[in-house]
């Protein structure tokens, strides 16, 4: 819980509002449990990117994500790091490029609800940034958690929600979500 208000507030000041919703998603005891391990250092957010690339954006795929998967670039805030800092470390690790942010898009709050006992919710929340490729040779280094990356128009993403609400992971069913919410903003 390390993304205090004031710190938004100040995201908001220089890359505007953006578009706030919410979403609830039922996920197995498996991945409910997985989740929960993601949040070290309480974390329960992420920074998700939609990095501009000529007329493509920069995507990538997990090593579990089915073939033709991809989505855009996320990652945690660190203690101590602010967005700009954070943003840019992740899309250097998950991509290989520097980027530019250049405009705040979306605030999500998210409840990830225990398929077997309702009680049981994770509660996250996603700041979504528009970014522009500065440079890069595409190396990325977070080579443990992204298999690849690739390069999509906009209308690629109709395809990638397709994919991911074909699965019955309630990780994918929100970044699905997360991209049609998107689309409505570009």
């Amino acid at each position: 819980m390390f993304i205090r208000n004031e710190i938004i507030n100040l995201v908001k000041e220089k890359f505007g509002n953006p578009q706030i919703v919410s979403f609830s998603f039922s996920a197995s005891e498996e991945e409910y449990n997985r989740i929960k391990s993601s949040q070290k250092n309480n974390r329960n957010h992420d920074i998700t990117l939609y990095i501009r690339y000529n007329d493509k954006f920069i995507v990538n795929a997990k090593h579990f994500y089915p073939k033709g998967l991809f989505r855009a670039p996320s990652g945690g805030i660190n203690p101590g790091e602010d967005f700009i800092t954070g943003g840019k470390r992740e899309a250097r690790e998950e991509t290989g490029c520097e980027i530019e942010i250049s405009r705040f898009l979306l605030q999500t709050d998210v409840d990830f609800v225990h398929d077997k006992d309702k009680s049981q919710i994770i509660k996250w929340r996603s700041f979504v940034f528009l970014a522009d490729y500065i440079s890069g040779d595409f190396e990325f280094t977070d080579k443990d958690e992204i298999r690849e990356i690739s390069f999509a128009r906009l209308s690629d993403f109709e395809k990638y929600s397709e994919i991911m609400r074909s699965t019955n992971i309630a990780g994918l069913h929100y970044r699905a979500a997360l991209h049609d919410e998107v689309k409505k903003l570009l």
